[in-house]
């Protein structure tokens, strides 16, 4: 109920056009995404205000959170966070800060959390470590609502969870269904509200006309630069030519767990649409490397999901 009310007064502040939301993020990769398009989404959007600030720590879950914020209490000077918020006017390219710093830079609106992916599909890591961390968000930001954001299922060529062979047994369906299921369960336990970007995900994988196609793995040795496989199908992953800082020759680097530019799009679109109640309509802004067609694709993907992801903390 506290959760429902919050967001109800913030929606109705914002319907006025005058209250700047102010989002801090406490996360990793998955979150640092969210920065590349829904800034210009907002700003595009004339009754939309947005501050927005990322926590960041590559690849941090629950458990590491606590474990610098503990830290950083005991050294106050230990700032293992990156952020694109600025502490110091004199010092414009220090980026760094501890979490204590963060949740006390601003009235935050709201905050969000998340788990570390490779984590995410474990029941057992979402116990007694977001415990501590909702704890210390609202010890320090106390007027914030707490918002889970839901991360996603790795591309289906990820060693992880590859059809021959997955390294963690089990498939990309079993992945999103466990991962799901872990953080509705943390938003059930608080009342908190989800932000439901891996459903989004889901629903483009399955709506898209041209299915992502796996390969074997062993072809990526026989290409020649700049030959690479088909990556159609997916907004995440990506696979790209670099040259070898070892070698000095060209070689694939392959990422099947990251957002590609259509996957940030649609973070981003499913992030802003949740955040201000908006429309479809309302998204103005299209990025350059994306087609319109399938920007529109990637929006109603995001509407979908927003609309239709069951709420709990409702």
């Amino acid at each position: 109920m506290k959760a429902f009310l919050f967001a109800a007064a913030v929606m109705t502040a914002l319907t006025c056009g005058a209250k700047e939301l102010k989002v801090l993020m406490i996360g990793n990769s998955f979150s640092q995404s969210v920065l590349t398009y829904l800034p210009e989404i907002a700003a595009s959007a004339p009754d939309c205000k947005l501050k927005l600030g990322q926590a960041m720590i590559g690849g941090c879950t629950f458990e590491h959170h606590c474990k610098v914020f503990r830290q950083a209490e005991r050294d106050p000077a230990f700032r293992p966070y990156w952020t694109n918020l600025r502490f110091d006017p004199k010092q414009p390219r220090n980026h760094q800060a501890n979490l204590k710093e963060l949740l006390t830079a601003d009235k935050w609106d709201i905050v969000t959390i998340q788990q570390g992916s490779h984590q995410s599909w474990r029941p057992e890591s979402f116990g007694t470590h977001a415990d501590e961390l909702i704890r210390i968000v609202r010890k320090y930001a106390p007027q914030a609502e707490i918002v889970v954001h839901q991360t996603w299922a790795y591309r289906a060529d990820d060693f992880r969870i590859a059809p021959e062979n997955p390294a963690w047994k089990i498939s990309q369906k079993e992945m999103y269904d466990r991962l799901t299921e872990n953080y509705i369960q943390l938003a059930k336990r608080y009342r908190f509200r989800i932000i439901p970007v891996g459903y989004a995900i889901e629903l483009s994988r399955k709506n898209t006309p041209v299915k992502f196609r796996l390969y074997d793995p062993a072809i990526l040795d026989t290409l020649n630069f700049p030959d690479l496989p088909s990556q159609a199908g997916d907004v995440v992953g990506n696979m790209h030519w670099r040259k070898s800082a070892k070698t000095g020759e060209m070689e694939i680097r392959r990422d099947t767990f990251h957002l590609n530019c259509r996957g940030k799009y649609l973070q981003a679109c499913t992030w802003f649409l949740f955040l201000f109640d908006k429309k479809p309509e309302d998204v103005k802004f299209i990025p350059n490397d994306i087609g319109d067609k399938d920007a529109g694709f990637l929006l109603q993907c995001a509407a979908e999901a927003v609309a239709g992801f069951p709420q709990v903390g409702k």
